[in-house]
């Protein structure tokens, strides 16, 4: 009788507990803030994936749902203006022009400080020897409003090219730039030096030149909706990458990581590090303006902005 009483006691207690944390458990799911997060699948967004499997993200009550966008600048702006992503890493030219065409978004920091090194690749079979055997050419570009369609333009211009000549064939990835360079569809293709260097090693691709960026590679821009409902948890989830980008090149055999994640040379990742700085602070007034003039002149944009409106300091 005393064993039945005790096991009755022990069953009870055993369904008072499973009860106390189902109730703590939607509590915590309940507190739980869901952020979507997007930008490419290359080596710049580690650190965002390096936080979300290391649940630092969740150790704060933010479920973060990183979505890979291989297509780009062009993809992650029309995310961003459907409401299919909070948050987008992108490339400064590509929403610096999308927000001033309408897009109901924000800048909340620079994600990477250091210029993007552009690559300039043909197909590696072709004629093409000398940037000047480019012009009037046609390039293949992800989409409009992509880097790959931006950077065509400022090197067209930094060549004295006509803008207006440019030709375009819309490819969507790297895997669509192979086929359309291979099969003569497009004659040159700009995308990150390293992400492409895989391609140049093994001879599909010839590169002829390189183009850096004269601005800022990367910004993490927010829509506006999720800026002024969930301002705190922009700010935490800025708290957490920042602590992670700041000590990101003294991980242990980052190099190899890198080189085991996106299918490069340990000694490239290497080089890539070292011409690598990521950055913990927004835009200022003085670098907003720099850049916003360097876009008007390559004429990628049109007209000016405000700084307030482009920039949201948290």
């Amino acid at each position: 009788m005393v064993a039945n009483e005790k096991s009755r006691n022990f069953r009870l207690k055993s369904v008072q507990i499973s009860i106390k944390n189902k109730v703590a458990y939607l509590f915590h799911f309940h507190k739980m803030k869901t952020i979507k997060i997007a930008g490419v699948p290359e080596h710049f967004n580690l650190p965002w994936q390096l936080c979300i499997e290391k649940g630092e993200f969740l150790n704060e009550n933010i479920n973060l749902e990183w979505t890979n966008v291989p297509e780009g600048t062009g993809k992650l702006c029309q995310m961003l203006r459907d409401g299919a992503t909070d948050i987008a890493i992108i490339l400064t030219e590509g929403i610096f022009k999308d927000i001033i065409a309408g897009n109901d978004s924000s800048i909340v920091q620079k994600f990477v400080e250091s210029p993007l090194l552009w690559g300039i690749h043909v197909d590696a079979k072709s004629s093409f020897d000398t940037l000047s055997d480019l012009q009037n050419k046609k390039a293949a570009i992800s989409r409009l409003g992509s880097g790959s369609h931006l950077m065509s333009i400022v090197n067209a211009s930094k060549q004295n090219w006509d803008i207006e000549n440019l030709k375009y064939v819309i490819v969507n990835t790297i895997d669509g730039a192979v086929e359309a360079l291979t099969n003569s569809q497009a004659d040159y293709f700009m995308w990150e030096h390293f992400m492409t260097k895989p391609l140049v090693d093994s001879g599909v691709f010839r590169r002829i030149a390189d183009c850096p960026t004269p601005w800022p590679s990367f910004v993490i821009a927010v829509q506006n909706k999720t800026l002024q409902s969930q301002p705190q948890t922009i700010a935490k989830i800025l708290e957490i990458i920042n602590e992670k980008t700041r000590h990101f090149k003294n991980i242990d055999a980052i190099e190899t990581i890198l080189a085991d994640r996106y299918n490069l040379k340990t000694e490239d990742c290497q080089t890539w590090l070292s011409k690598t700085t990521w950055s913990q602070h927004n835009l200022n007034e003085k670098a907003f303006e720099k850049i916003q003039n360097q876009l008007l002149a390559f004429k990628i944009i049109d007209k000016k902005t405000t700084f307030a409106k482009l920039i949201k300091v948290l």
